[in-house]
């Protein structure tokens, strides 16, 4: 139950653009949809051609869901927040945002080193690999890791819930977890230590995979022949490049939370604090579908299939 000293919060870093909002309705919405079409394009690839029912591939079309399930957490409410003289957002749903954001990021870099664990197995032990890394462990896996991040921020949440606010302005586009914190006169400290373990752990237990796997197989490339580098390559340049694009949205999101980063142009801070949540949605389905390539020849396929039967 919410507090009751508290209804709703402010976001402060909205500003009055006039018939201008209409401009950026449209191009928010348009973008919405793309993130939608292309993601879902994808998932419905992978399930429904039985060539890419691999572990492999279901790691992506879990990746891609979360994908939506982020984008699901931002862009409405950025939507409404858009047309809106006030804005301002319901405690309960400001809450609910913070869940699905924070439990966005975590499962993405669960999701990460997952993939760079099943990386380290095709290119390290490729004639062990169908045996130490099978369908059905793929398929736990995946619901494991969405639990685990669900039950994490649940915890957050029931944490923030109990607190009493003396304010309700915060400087953001979107609820932040840090920044209600902030907000709240009561005691804060076990917000505070959890806040701290909730990070550490979201930094770390995806990290200590996806450092072991790349020490493995940067060792394997070294050592091995030119076929087992070009291979390591191909399969590895999308996920690296999709670790380090959501991790520097991620950083520069952390640090302005919490210095002040007024020397910094604001369009530049509010472009770059959306900037994991929007671009990371459709990186992913564009380096993955263009860089795998068995979903690339699939949809290639589906593509010449319906364009002979229209004629």
């Amino acid at each position: 139950m919410v507090n009751s000293t508290l209804t709703y919060f402010i976001l402060d870093t909205y500003t009055h653009v006039g018939t201008l909002r209409y401009l950026y309705f449209m191009l928010t919405a348009m973008l919405y949809i793309v993130i939608v079409i292309v993601n879902i394009s994808l998932i419905v690839v992978i399930c429904m051609n039985r060539s890419l029912h691999e572990p492999m591939y279901l790691f992506l079309c879990s990746l891609f869901v979360n994908e939506l399930f982020g984008s699901t957490g931002l862009f409405p409410f950025l939507l409404v927040q858009i047309l809106s003289d006030i804005h301002t957002l319901s405690a309960p749903l400001c809450f609910l945002q913070i869940f699905c954001l924070y439990s966005y990021v975590n499962i993405e870099f669960c999701n990460l080193a997952v993939m760079s664990y099943d990386r380290y197995l095709a290119i390290c032990c490729p004639l062990q690999y169908n045996t130490r890394m099978t369908f059905n462990k793929a398929v736990t896996f995946i619901p494991v890791l969405w639990f685990y991040s669900f039950v994490k921020f649940l915890i957050t949440l029931s944490l923030n819930i109990r607190l009493t606010f003396c304010g309700n302005i915060i400087n953001s586009l979107y609820c932040h977890n840090y920044l209600v914190v902030k907000l709240a006169c009561s005691d804060t400290e076990v917000n505070n230590i959890y806040g701290l373990f909730g990070t550490v752990l979201t930094i770390l237990v995806p990290l200590l995979p996806i450092l072991y796997s790349y020490v493995r197989i940067l060792r394997v490339c070294f050592s091995g022949c030119k076929q087992t580098r070009q291979r390591a390559v191909s399969t590895c340049t999308p996920h690296l490049a999709s670790l380090l694009n959501f991790s520097f949205g991620c950083c520069f999101e952390i640090v302005q939370s919490r210095f002040n980063m007024t020397s910094v142009p604001r369009v530049l801070r509010i472009s770059l604090s959306l900037y994991f949540l929007i671009i990371q949605p459709l990186f992913n389905p564009i380096m993955f579908g263009l860089q795998m390539s068995k979903i690339r020849n699939t949809c290639k396929h589906i593509l010449c299939y319906k364009m002979l039967t229209s004629r």
